[in-house]
């Protein structure tokens, strides 16, 4: 069997090494229009910084070693430029410049994406910079050793975590987002709020809500007039499906321009495969190094089957798991956020708390932040953590969860590992769960700040000294130990909020309160979630 693999990255590679591993007589052909294969994207922005101090570190498998480790005729600086689906051949430009045609019974294309660029009046080519490929991050590196200032346009993933590492160079960093907060396919802009507040103290300057206008002597002007300085400028806009090859060659797309495919990974035309960046199963990509090596190995599988049978592996789609590290905080989050789930009509019920990242009686306990969406149906169908520590372990759980479409109330019976140093008798998941069960029975009606009934009691069940400390304006203060015997204060003819601080003594109110005739609701995340709320500019 003759196989060509194009492109040679994440799946590229990961698909090749498999298919080797499945089959020792395979002829395979993986070519990659750049220098280098397999190398991680993902850690690039950190060579950027200094935190990879060895550029050879972001290497993962040289060409040489592919070739000599799994057989593979590996060819870099080499571009696919058609393919001829009736010969099955893809015509190829190598290294040398020559033009070669070569034949496969069945193809991969494994093209990746490519850096959305956007026009900014003023703004030479010289100046503008993306951070997609190793040239792109040799580039940058050069630039910035010449350079004092940096804008970097976009405030995704790439963005945050190039505008940090560009930061820790020593240059002057601002960071323009056109939505109201930083990370907005993951956050939405109350959970922003510590990120932000992060991303500020590793020595970034965040304008949100922003675009730049023009530019000028390294200046950039932005649209509400502000300027700020610009010696190099690094679009970090997202990317598109670098699908041109596909297109051509008549293969089917989907609304984004991936290449369509389904849950065998099967293009339009059954000789040909897409796996990565690049395409879109079942009407879902994920443009993440993750789902990219686990979609080169489940092709490879399909890639050897034999024509006679039906194809082994159906590929279960992603859900999106993802994090990333901003300043001290890991921010990690899965599925869709409020902000997409409501934009397409649909409604969520909404569940905060914010623990501690292991028993707080340990020393080195610090907060987290959780959100979990949930459905009509009671299933998880998004969630948010921020912390320093273990904030990607409970989405790591949650994505299990989302991903096998089961209740959230399952989470609260997780069995997981439990010591003082590493995690809580009751894991915030473990929470989490627990009070999608009592949600699912009645048993507590979580409300969040912006949901706050008018004419509302704002009942602060905390101790005397941290309501001293700030509340709610309006609120009373009843502290929990002593609201049976002060019931008599509490009205019966308005509804009543409870809070505390992260929610827990809310709900121990919401439940004396209710057994008791009383109209209580519980604000989900207390203090701590009214708080963030107010700081995002949704109060």
């Amino acid at each position: 069997m003759k196989v060509v693999i194009v492109g040679g990255v994440a799946a590229g590679a990961s698909a090749a090494a498999r298919l080797r591993r499945l089959d020792e007589f395979a002829e395979i052909v993986m070519v990659e229009k750049g220098p280098a294969i397999s190398y991680a994207n993902c850690g690039l922005p950190y060579h950027v910084g200094g935190v990879i101090p060895e550029r050879g570190g972001l290497l993962v498998m040289s060409a040489e070693g592919l070739r000599k480790r799994f057989n593979v005729d590996v060819r870099v600086n080499c571009e696919a430029t058609a393919i001829d689906r009736t010969a099955k051949t893809v015509t190829v430009r190598n290294a040398d410049g020559t033009i070669e045609a070569l034949p496969y019974d069945r193809l991969l294309l494994a093209t990746g994406s490519l850096p959305i660029r956007i026009p900014i009046p003023g703004l030479p080519e010289a100046r503008v910079f993306t951070l997609n490929s190793l040239p792109d991050m040799d580039r940058l590196i050069a630039a910035a050793s010449r350079a004092k200032s940096a804008l970097v346009l976009g405030g995704g993933a790439v963005g945050v975590e190039t505008a940090e590492n560009l930061a820790k160079r020593g240059l002057k960093t601002t960071l323009v987002e056109k939505a109201p907060n930083i990370l907005p396919a993951m956050l939405d802009p109350e959970m922003a709020t510590w990120a932000t507040d992060a991303l500020a103290e590793a020595g970034v300057d965040i304008r949100t809500g922003r675009t730049v206008a023009a530019w000028a002597d390294g200046v950039a002007t932005l649209d509400d007039g502000a300027t700020v300085p610009a010696d190099l400028v690094v679009m970090a806009l997202g990317a598109r499906p670098n699908a041109a090859l596909a297109q051509t060659a008549g293969l089917d797309l989907g609304p984004r321009g991936h290449i369509k495919v389904d849950c065998h990974l099967q293009t339009s035309d059954p000789d040909i495969f897409a796996a990565g960046d690049v395409a879109e199963a079942e009407g879902h990509s994920v443009a993440l190094a993750g789902p990219a090596n686990k979609l080169g190995r489940a092709v490879a599988t399909n890639l050897h089957a034999s024509e006679a049978d039906p194809l082994p592996v159906c590929f279960l789609c992603g859900v999106g798991a993802s994090v990333v590290k901003v300043g001290a905080l890991a921010v990690a989050a899965v599925g869709q956020t409020e902000r997409a789930i409501r934009a397409n009509a649909r409604s969520c019920r909404v569940v905060y708390t914010h623990p501690w990242s292991h028993a707080g009686y340990y020393p080195g306990a610090t907060p987290l932040h959780l959100k979990l969406l949930i459905d009509g149906d009671g299933r998880v169908v998004g969630a948010q953590s921020i912390g320093q520590a273990s904030a990607e372990k409970q989405i790591d759980l949650i994505a299990m969860t989302l991903q096998r479409q089961t209740a959230a109330a399952e989470l609260g019976v997780l069995d997981l590992c439990y010591a003082p140093p590493y995690g809580s008798a009751k894991a915030p998941v473990n929470m989490l769960g627990m009070i999608a069960e009592d949600l699912d029975g009645g048993l507590t009606r979580p409300i969040v700040p912006t949901q706050i009934p008018e004419g509302a009691l704002l009942l602060d069940v905390r101790e005397p000294a941290e309501f001293a400390a700030g509340t709610i304006p309006g609120a009373v203060n009843v502290p929990l130990g002593d609201l049976r015997e002060r019931l008599g204060e509490l009205p019966k003819d308005r509804p009543i909020v409870a809070f505390c601080k992260v929610g827990q003594r809310g709900y121990f109110a919401e439940r004396i309160l209710a057994q008791r005739g009383y109209d209580v609701r519980n604000l989900s995340g207390g203090y701590t979630t009214w708080c963030a709320f107010k700081k995002a500019g949704l109060l």
